[in-house]
């Protein structure tokens, strides 16, 4: 990779968001990046250098959206991961 030092600051939300979810305290390595990746492709990139970069930059009403949008994404994919069997381990 050209740049070692980019990252998708959603990737932070979403691992922030999961991390507050009792219910997926017993859920597999697996199941959990499946979940992180469905949730991802639901959001548009949001590439940072430095997490000060958003602290700095990113008004608070943009945050909270960007928060509002990460939980939809995250629970929307728990749903399909639930409601289908073959998904599971």
């Amino acid at each position: 990779m050209i740049f070692d030092n980019l990252y998708n600051y959603n990737e932070r939300l979403i691992a922030d968001y999961i991390s507050k979810l009792p219910l997926l305290e017993d859920k597999d390595p697996e199941y959990l990046a499946d979940l992180c990746c469905l949730a991802l492709n639901q959001l548009p990139a949001r590439y940072i250098r430095h997490e000060v970069d958003m602290a700095f930059y990113l008004p608070a009403s943009e945050r909270l959206t960007m928060e509002m949008k990460v939980r939809e994404a995250v629970d929307k994919s728990i749903v399909f991961l639930e409601s289908d069997k073959s998904l599971r381990s």
